[in-house]
C-alpha cells in the first residue's frame, strides 16, 4: 500500500483578515471549530497562529495556551503545530510559546525576502529556537524558503541541533522568494533524499499555487499543507468557505493518485512522534 499522505491545515496565519475572507478563523472558538471541521475532513496536523482582538498577529504565550487547551479538549487526536514565524517579531518572543510543549513547531533555518521586507532568521536565533524545541520535546517542521535552508537543516541534523529524522517543508510562491517551478521542486526532493534519506517532506504553495503543490507532493510521495493561511480561494472567482473545504480538495487529490489519507496516528508514526496517550 502507498504511504499515507499527511495533510496539515494552516488555519489562520498572520496575514488574511475577515475582510479578505469571512471564513478566516480569528478567535479561539472560531479556530477550534475550524480545526475540528478540518480534522473531520482529513487533516492530521493543525498549524496554528494566534491573533489579537483587532486581528493583528501576536506571539502572546497566553493566547497560545488558551488555544492549545481548547484544542486538547475538543480535538484531542490532532497534532498541534505552533508557528514561530517572524511576522510578529524578530527575537526570542517568537519562541515564547514553546514551553507549552506542542507536539510540533515551525523552524525556518535561514533568511529570505518577503514581499515587502526581509524575513530575518539570524543563526543565533535559529539555534536558540532549535534548543528550546529540544528542551521541550517539540519536533521541528523545517520551513525551507530556499535551497540553502535545506542544507542548513541537514547540517543541524548531523550535529544534533535537530535530532531524529527531519520533516522539511518547501515553501514556494512567496513573492520575492522561491517561485513555483517544477524543476526546482524536483531538485528539492532529490536534495532531501540525498542529504537526509530518512527525512519526510511536504510543501506549501501560496495563493493559487496551493493546489499545484498539493498535487506535486501527492504524486511524488510527499505530504501536503493546505488552509486559509496560504490561500483564501477555491478558484479565482470563489472564496473558500472553510479550511475544511480546502482539506477536502486535497483529499480528492489523494484519491486521484491512490494515496491513503493519514490519520493522526499514521502521522505520528511517520514523523516519529510518540503515540497519543489515552
Amino acid at each position: 500500500m502507498a504511504k499515507p499522505c499527511i495533510i496539515c491545515v494552516a488555519i489562520t496565519g498572520s496575514v488574511p483578515r475577515k475582510k479578505d475572507n469571512p471564513a478566516v478563523p480569528i478567535t479561539v472558538s472560531e479556530q477550534v471549530e475550524s480545526v475540528q471541521e478540518a480534522y473531520e475532513a482529513g487533516a492530521s496536523i493543525a498549524h496554528c497562529h494566534v491573533r489579537n482582538d483587532d486581528e493583528s498577529p501576536t506571539t502572546d504565550p497566553e493566547r497560545f495556551a488558551r488555544l492549545k487547551e481548547a484544542l486538547d479538549t475538543h480535538c484531542p487526536d490532532i497534532i498541534i503545530q505552533f508557528s514561530t514565524g517572524g511576522r510578529t517579531g524578530t527575537g526570542k518572543e517568537r519562541g515564547g510559546m514553546l514551553p507549552l510543549r506542542p507536539e510540533m513547531a515551525s523552524l525556518t533555518t535561514g533568511s529570505n525576502n518577503f514581499p515587502n521586507r526581509i524575513y530575518e532568521n539570524a543563526p543565533e536565533l535559529i539555534d536558540w529556537l532549535a534548543s528550546e524545541m529540544r528542551k521541550y520535546d517539540v519536533k521541528p517542521e523545517v520551513e525551507a524558503f530556499d535551497l540553502g535552508h535545506i542544507f542548513q537543516a541537514a547540517a543541524m541534523n548531523r550535529d544534533g541541533r535537530i535530532p531524529g529524522s527531519l520533516y522539511i517543508q518547501f515553501v514556494m510562491g512567496v513573492k520575492n522568494a522561491m517561485p513555483v517551478d517544477r524543476e526546482v521542486f524536483d531538485f528539492y526532493v532529490k536534495t532531501v533524499r540525498r542529504l537526509t534519506p530518512d527525512a519526510e517532506w511536504c510543501a506549501a504553495g501560496i495563493g493559487r499555487h496551493q493546489i499545484t503543490l498539493n498535487e506535486w507532493c501527492i504524486e511524488t510521495g510527499g505530504h501536503c499543507r493546505t488552509g486559509l493561511e496560504d490561500n483564501i480561494r477555491l478558484d479565482r472567482e470563489t472564496l473558500a468557505p472553510s479550511n475544511a473545504a480546502l482539506v477536502r480538495r486535497t483529499v480528492e487529490l489523494c484519491h486521484k493518485h491512490d494515496r491513503p489519507v493519514a490519520t493522526p496516528a499514521d502521522a505520528r508514526r511517520i514523523l516519529g512522534l510518540p503515540p497519543r496517550s489515552a
